[in-house]
Parts: C-alpha cells; sequence; structure tokens
C-alpha cells in the first residue's frame, strides 16, 4: 500500500491580484464610480417631491424618475428584463464578457473591496508577507482597519438597498430605535451578502456560482472580441535584456540565433499576477477569464519597458489572430441589434400612449339581472376605476348604447393614485331588455376631457 496522500479536493489558494493602471483600468475604476454613484445617491434625490427611486411594495407602485409603474404595467418590466438579456447574448456575441468585466455587482463590489484592501495593507507583496507574518499588535491594527472599512461599506450598502423600498430620508430618521425587524432583516442580510461574496468568495462567485461562465461559450464564435494573447507573435517566450528589438527586427539585423528565436513575451507573468480570477491568458481564452483586461494593461507596460509593440496581449478575434478575414457585423449580431431596436421601440412607444385611467366593468355574478319595483329589467355592475396620475380628478359615468338607463353617483373622486370601485346598474324596459346585448359604458375626466375610456359589457334580459 502506497503511503503516498491523493488530494481529490483542495483548499482554492488566495489570489493577490496586483495593482496595475492602463487604459482598461481606468475605464473599469470609471464604471464602478458611476455605478456604484447611481446606487448610493439615487435614493437621495427627490424628484416631483418623491424620492427619486423607490420601490413602494406595500403601495404596488414603483417611482422611477418621474414615471409611476403600476402592476398593470409591469409588462413594461418584463420587457426590460428580456431586453437585458437579449443585451448581454448581443454584447457577449459582439465582444465577450463585458458585463463581467465591467458591470456585474460582484465584479463592481469587489473591486472596492481590493481597493480597500491595498490601501490598508499594501500591494502584492506587501500583503502577502502580512499573510505569513505571525499575529503582532501591527497586523491586528491593519487588519483590523480593513474589516471595519469593509464591515461599513457593507452594513450601508445593505442600508442603501432597504432605502430603495422604504423613503430612504424616513428610515434614517427612524434608526435604529424605530426600526422592525423586517428593516434589520434586510439591512444585515444584504449587508452580510455583500461582505461575504466581495471579501472572501470573490473569483469564486464567477468560476463556481455564476451561471454564465458555464453557457458564454453558447455565445461566442471565431469573430467575437475576446481578450486574446498573440501565440504568433509571442512563443517561444523567454527572458532577454531590456531593449532588444521585437523578432521582426531582430531577424532583420541578423541578431544572434538565440535572440531572433525568441518571441516578445518574456515570460514575466505580470499578466498572471494582475488577473483577479489567477488564469494565464496565455494558455487561451478559459471560462474564469472576466474580460476585466487587466492583463492587457499590464502587458503592454512591460512591452513599453522592453521596448517592443504593444497589443501581444489584446482585444481581438480567433479568427485575426490566425490571420483570417474577421466579421463583425454577422448575422446573429444584426438580428439580436434588430430585436433589441424593436423592442426597445416598442416600450418607448408604449411608454408614450399609456393611458392614466384604466376602467374595468365587472358584472354581478350573484344573478343575471333582476326586476326592479316598477317591472324594468336591471343589472349591476362594479366599475373599478384606476387613476394612476398624481393629482386628484373627478369622473363621470355614462352609457353610449341607447334604449339604457344608468344609475350612478354623478361625479365621482377619485384621489392620486388611488383604485376606486363604483356600484352602478344599468336598467331598461322589460319588452325592450330580451336575451343579451353588448353595452358600452364610458368614463370621461371632467378636468381633461381628453381623457375618455370605453368598456364594453354585457347586459342580460329574460329570453
Amino acid at each position: 500500500m502506497s503511503d503516498d496522500l491523493v488530494f481529490l479536493y483542495e483548499r482554492s489558494a488566495k489570489i493577490y491580484p496586483r495593482a496595475v493602471d492602463g487604459r482598461f483600468q481606468r475605464l473599469r475604476k470609471a464604471a464602478v464610480f458611476w455605478l456604484l454613484g447611481m446606487y448610493y445617491a439615487f435614493p437621495w434625490f427627490n424628484w416631483d417631491g418623491r424620492q427619486m427611486v423607490l420601490f413602494d411594495l406595500p403601495a404596488r407602485k414603483f417611482y422611477v424618475f418621474g414615471w409611476v409603474v403600476w402592476p398593470q404595467d409591469f409588462i413594461f418590466l418584463a420587457a426590460f428584463l428580456v431586453a437585458c438579456a437579449l443585451s448581454l447574448f448581443f454584447f457577449t456575441a459582439l465582444a465577450g464578457r463585458l458585463w463581467c468585466g465591467y458591470a456585474c455587482p460582484q465584479t463592481v463590489w469587489t473591486e472596492v473591496f481590493l481597493w480597500i484592501e491595498h490601501h490598508t495593507e499594501g500591494d502584492r507583496n506587501a500583503r502577502m508577507r502580512l499573510d505569513k507574518e505571525p499575529m503582532s499588535w501591527r497586523k491586528f491594527r491593519i487588519k483590523a482597519s480593513k474589516q471595519a472599512l469593509w464591515i461599513g461599506v457593507a452594513l450601508w450598502t445593505g442600508f442603501t438597498f432597504v432605502g430603495f423600498f422604504t423613503p430612504i430620508r424616513q428610515l434614517a430618521l427612524d434608526f435604529p430605535m424605530q426600526w422592525d425587524l423586517t428593516r434589520w432583516f434586510w439591512t444585515l442580510f444584504y449587508g452580510a451578502a455583500t461582505y461575504g461574496n466581495a471579501a472572501y468568495l470573490r473569483e469564486q462567485v464567477c468560476k463556481y456560482m455564476c451561471p454564465y461562465a458555464r453557457f458564454q461559450s453558447a455565445m461566442l464564435d471565431r469573430d467575437s472580441l475576446i481578450i486574446s494573447y498573440d501565440e504568433m507573435r509571442g512563443e517561444p517566450r523567454g527572458a532577454r535584456r531590456r531593449q532588444v528589438p521585437d523578432r521582426a527586427q531582430r531577424l532583420a539585423t541578423g541578431s544572434s540565433p538565440s535572440a531572433a528565436e525568441l518571441g516578445d513575451c518574456i515570460d514575466c507573468k505580470a499578466c498572471v499576477l494582475v488577473c483577479p480570477t489567477g488564469i494565464d491568458i496565455r494558455k487561451g481564452l478559459q471560462y474564469e477569464c472576466i474580460g476585466c483586461a487587466a492583463c492587457i494593461d499590464a502587458c503592454d507596460e512591460v512591452m513599453d519597458k522592453v521596448g517592443y509593440p504593444r497589443g501581444l496581449v489584446r482585444y481581438s478575434t480567433e479568427n485575426a489572430i490566425q490571420g483570417q478575414p474577421t466579421h463583425i457585423l454577422r448575422p446573429r449580431v444584426i438580428v439580436y441589434a434588430l430585436v433589441l431596436l424593436t423592442l426597445g421601440a416598442s416600450v418607448l412607444l408604449g411608454v408614450m400612449l399609456k393611458k392614466p385611467l384604466i376602467v374595468d366593468v365587472i358584472r354581478d355574478r350573484g344573478a343575471l339581472y333582476r326586476f326592479a319595483s316598477d317591472g324594468q329589467v336591471e343589472n349591476a355592475y362594479q366599475v373599478k376605476l384606476i387613476h394612476k396620475r398624481e393629482t386628484a380628478a373627478m369622473f363621470r359615468l355614462r352609457v353610449l348604447t341607447p334604449g339604457l338607463e344608468l344609475i350612478a353617483p354623478a361625479n365621482i373622486a377619485v384621489e392620486p393614485g388611488e383604485v376606486r370601485n363604483v356600484a352602478v346598474t344599468l336598467r331598461q324596459p322589460e319588452d325592450a331588455a330580451k336575451g343579451a346585448k353588448d353595452v358600452v359604458i364610458e368614463v370621461i375626466d371632467l378636468s381633461d376631457d381628453s381623457v375618455r375610456v370605453q368598456e364594453t359589457t354585457r347586459f342580460f334580459g329574460p329570453t
């Protein structure tokens, strides 16, 4: 029996990504500031005297930039979610994991927590040395400072999350004595989720928990722009002195055979050291790659130092890397774009034509008809008025079908955002009320004559 131990499951080694600067990292920082700025700031701004973004679940209304979304408008929310899914397909087919690298909440908050870690513990080598040191007052102070900042950001994130569902100014005034269990739970739950995912799980979420990493290959093809290592230019790898001409110049000037045979990759592993998921992009596209382009900035920096052209690692297509023609505008990209444009135009048109009043006429299910004291045939209804404007209004009902009498309040006052049920009765003489017929009830806004809604229902009489 062998004494060798084989571990089927090994604990993931902690990744210490090195900080890097460059055009793509500056773009990512701008995206982080923009996205987190919207998240943390939007609840504090008002629009028309109301919180600019508020999801009022008890009232079943969403307020988004002055637009009130009612339950009847959730078709627009469904269309928006479909558009988001199609956008993911479109941008992935066009340029890989742009969402993961620049806009995914996991990436955004992980970046913030990495900045805090870098600010408190130092760059990659300093963090590695600190973790290997035995516990001391210095190490405890540094780790405690980092944890305090992490917890502060996580709790503020949880508080802001609750502020999207409860008016955040009142939420802050009620803290902490008037908070109920629901507010405490969601603040702590969302804060703990942010803390755990961004502080510790990090790349594990992208590699093992996110399903997108697994099915992205179905949306990519040889013409998709992805982060690529130019193997034809970079191989074989090898260390060399600085300011050595690139391969083409070395061959043209008759440099030594050993130098001429080397590719432009000096095997510095800078692309590996900056990768937040710890992969080596030189091995080709891998599902762990989140498209953050840190390896591009790191490699360009090294190429500048050794005097080689940039672009050894770059955004490119598989066809372009192999010297074949590339087609960015191809059928799948065009189809995605057309569907997105059509969906967006439909939603915009629907919002523009959205009526401020919804009318629903419901027949009394107790009886098809009844006889009044004077012998006329009556049908009873409930007219539901959903007033979607933010100002009070006065409505009037009338029946457009000849020969029918409407018994209803003369004027109906409805408050802003109110759902009002009005009991009405239609009556007709017995000799004219034979069988079933369609009738039209119209609701008119007395303050805005252009708001007229007609609803068709049925009137029943004896056969």
